[in-house]
């Protein structure tokens, strides 16, 4: 990808993972070109962020498709006018069909709020608490068919405070998100981590687990673990 990697980001809702984008890009400490924010909802206030940085909006309402290839057929042709490398889904609450991934493949990235593979799906604050978990976290991760399966990019973790409510809990794991996301994507936008043969590659080594960021319970990082390289397949 070129160095200013033109980067489309989805929104449905208040957009504060994009706020983190486009603080980072603002300050010069992420070399991403926000060529686009698209809405499925003209509500999303999101599109009112993109709008106060300058960055051009679009926004297709789902309501008025009949299914879900339809819908995404149109979101691909209106994105497509921006000619984005890489898509950014910041809260996108829509499965996206098959068409839409295989278009797109290698190219789109979601943030999940767990350490997968564990708790893929909704609810994960809560599903941590009643397990029992000491450690939660984010992950950052290509997008596949699979829902929240794609090969895991960055994992932010940061231990859990016993008596914390499961809003509490999210509040800190959405402020560990602000800081992983925007990271993972500019390795993605320089070239350094790429999607290949359905696996990621980290400087050109297949990595089969998540470089690992570890927090303290205020949110300050830690430590750094990457994965061990494996430049033989």
């Amino acid at each position: 990808m070129a160095t200013r990697c033109k980067t489309a980001v989805l929104v449905s809702g208040s957009g504060t993972n994009l706020q983190a984008f486009i603080d980072r890009v603002g300050c010069g400490a992420l070399d991403l070109e926000l060529s686009v924010v698209f809405s499925n909802k003209p509500d999303a206030f999101g599109l009112v962020r993109a709008r106060n940085a300058g960055i051009p909006t679009a926004c297709i309402e789902h309501g008025g498709f009949t299914d879900r290839d339809s819908f995404d057929r149109s979101m691909a042709a209106k994105l497509d006018e921006w000619q984005p490398d890489l898509l950014i889904l910041a809260g996108f609450m829509r499965i996206l069909s098959a068409a839409f991934v295989a278009r797109y493949a290698g190219r789109i990235l979601n943030i999940h709020p767990a350490l997968l593979p564990a708790y893929p799906g909704l609810n994960t604050h809560q599903r941590v608490l009643d397990a029992g978990d000491k450690w939660h976290g984010s992950t950052v991760h290509f997008v596949t068919e699979e829902l929240d399966g794609g090969p895991r990019i960055l994992q932010g973790r940061l231990p859990v405070v016993a008596g914390e409510t499961a809003d509490q809990l999210a509040a800190r794991v959405q402020a560990v998100e602000h800081q992983i996301y925007p990271e993972a994507a500019g390795w993605v936008g320089e070239g350094r981590v790429e999607f290949r043969d359905g696996r990621t590659r980290i400087d050109g080594a297949i990595a089969d687990e998540a470089v690992i960021q570890v927090f303290d319970r205020a949110g300050k990082k830690l430590q750094v673990s990457r994965p061990a390289a494996d430049r033989t397949r």
